[in-house]
């Protein structure tokens, strides 16, 4: 029995080891984004993070990433310019050769009500967020291989009211559609296509909420554990979806969010 379960043991750590891997993450240099890159790295993946903002914390980034002795650098872009992408896709083949994993994790909109919504909040939610996922997608499908993994990052706001969250939730209904498109038509290619929808986590994303307080306070208060989740319990599903633990798990949104749409 000792035996057995020793084996098993190392199976499941074989699984999760993503040695000589390469992804990229999406607004990989803080909160979420930057949880998933490390767990990545510490697994020995190597690790392309997109940013767009501040080059001074994408370069702090990547410091602490290469100290788990993985290769990573940072490549500055707004994915939600379309034509800044294929040039982020085409550094990743010339520098590896390949892309095993895509975690689409950078997110951006406007807090409205639906009535509000007027062009600018409506294009910078669906362009920053569901339509760059799309178009990253069919640049990472052309050099990732069989056992390619894609994984994106949803929100509750996708299948429930949030109020001010309208064109942000419809970006990410949009997103959960196309991961379930995208896992039927890229199966033939051993690629496997998700998505982790995750809670009120503790982010600095959190702190723009106008109404963060009240939102807060009802999330506490509906969650089964009584807390708001952490970046680190939404990155541990992120990775394990794209390991091949997850092999056999595509088309799916995982809710990550301690019980809170139970009740």
């Amino acid at each position: 029995m000792k035996t057995t379960a020793k084996k098993e043991s190392k199976e499941n750590h074989m699984d999760m080891n993503l040695k000589g891997k390469v992804a990229l993450v999406t607004g990989g240099t803080r909160g979420i984004g930057y949880c998933i890159a490390e767990k990545l790295a510490r697994r020995g993946c190597n690790v392309i993070i997109n940013y767009f903002r501040s080059r001074q914390s994408a370069n702090e980034a990547v410091e602490r990433l290469e100290k788990y002795g993985v290769e990573c650098y940072a490549h500055r872009a707004n994915i939600g310019n379309l034509d800044q992408l294929p040039p982020l896709f085409e550094k990743i083949h010339h520098k590896f050769g390949k892309l095993d994993i895509f975690i689409s994790n950078a997110a951006l909109g406007s807090f409205t009500s639906m009535m509000d919504i007027d062009d600018k909040s409506w294009h910078l939610a669906m362009d920053t967020n569901a339509r760059a996922f799309l178009r990253c997608m069919q640049l990472a499908v052309p050099i990732m291989p069989r056992g390619g993994k894609i994984t994106a990052l949803s929100s509750l706001g996708s299948t429930r009211y949030i109020p001010g969250y309208a064109s942000i939730a419809v970006s990410k209904a949009a997103i959960e559609n196309i991961v379930k498109f995208a896992a039927v038509e890229l199966a033939p290619k051993g690629i496997n296509v998700n998505c982790v929808c995750g809670g009120f986590i503790d982010t600095d994303s959190l702190k723009v909420f106008p109404n963060r307080e009240e939102l807060l306070r009802e999330a506490i208060e509906r969650t089964p554990f009584k807390r708001v989740g952490l970046p680190d319990e939404v990155a541990d599903v992120a990775v394990f979806m794209v390991s091949d633990m997850a092999r056999w798990i595509t088309g799916q949104t995982l809710i990550v969010d301690g019980g809170y749409t139970l009740l």
